[in-house]
């Protein structure tokens, strides 16, 4: 049984409102700067939130009514659409468009959250399903702009704690593969978690119970949670990598197998 939406919906407020706060102040000129996406300003960032909004509204529509999921050729028209707005617009529009998809997700019954199903990407989701993906982007990409403005900011905390337990879907999904075996514990802190990274011509990441037995060829990884999500999502460069403990592992190849998207 899905778990309850209420958590990521809650994250996804929260986040939009933190991204508002930042962004509300900046004029056309700060805009205009580069943020953590080396290919995308401020704005462009804004500009896919925005446009991802609007699908993710789609994508509510058909999940409430039984329809399938729009595909690509929807899409297309609608990225048009917000890359020939100006960056103003860009990050005012996209605010406006957030905060209704977020409140659409807020209104959402306990009828509708039950009915809500799509057949999308491979995978079967739900109401909690949505919502998961949803944050799963927002909270990284409004990392993306926070730390082009503040280089110590941090995905928030209620994000990381529930972005942590889905880590492995991710992994399975956009991990490239090196060829090269290891075995790897990684332990976090905040919140604690255990995991074991294996790599070689497939990349998995499970849930780990042992309290750090000795095991002969094993590595080590120890690091905050935040920072072991942005290295999943490729955003653990040098320069935003806190004090990590590693045995028998470099950072620089994980970094290669997580180049992010």
């Amino acid at each position: 049984m899905e778990s309850s939406p209420a958590p990521w919906i809650g994250a996804l407020r929260r986040s939009h409102d933190t991204l508002q706060a930042a962004v509300e102040p900046l004029g056309p000129g700060q805009l205009e700067e580069p943020s953590y996406a080396s290919e995308w300003s401020i704005a462009q960032v804004l500009s896919h939130l925005g446009s991802q909004a609007e699908i993710f509204g789609l994508f509510l529509d058909a999940g409430l009514t039984g329809q399938d999921p729009p595909g690509a050729d929807a899409f297309g028209p609608i990225w048009a659409t917000w890359n020939a707005k100006s960056p103003q617009a860009q990050a005012s529009d996209a605010l406006r468009a957030d905060a209704a998809t977020v409140e659409r997700f807020e209104s959402l019954d306990a009828e509708e959250q039950a009915r809500l199903h799509l057949n999308m990407f491979g995978m079967e989701l739900g109401t909690t399903g949505l919502a998961r993906m949803r944050l799963g982007e927002h909270a990284i990409h409004t990392w993306d702009v926070l730390v082009a403005l503040d280089p110590a900011a941090t995905v928030a905390p209620d994000a990381v704690a529930l972005l942590i337990e889905q880590l492995d879907q991710l992994v399975a999904r956009t991990a490239k593969p090196d060829g090269n075996p290891r075995r790897i514990r990684v332990s976090t802190s905040d919140p604690a978690r255990r995991f074991i990274l294996e790599t070689g011509d497939a990349v998995t990441l499970k849930e780990s119970a042992d309290e750090g037995t000795p095991e002969l060829g094993l590595s080590e990884l120890r690091l905050p949670a935040e920072a072991f999500v942005r290295l999943i999502y490729g955003r653990m460069d040098p320069a935003h990598t806190p004090t990590a403990e590693n045995a028998g592992v470099e950072l620089d190849e994980l970094r290669q197998i997580f180049p992010g998207f």
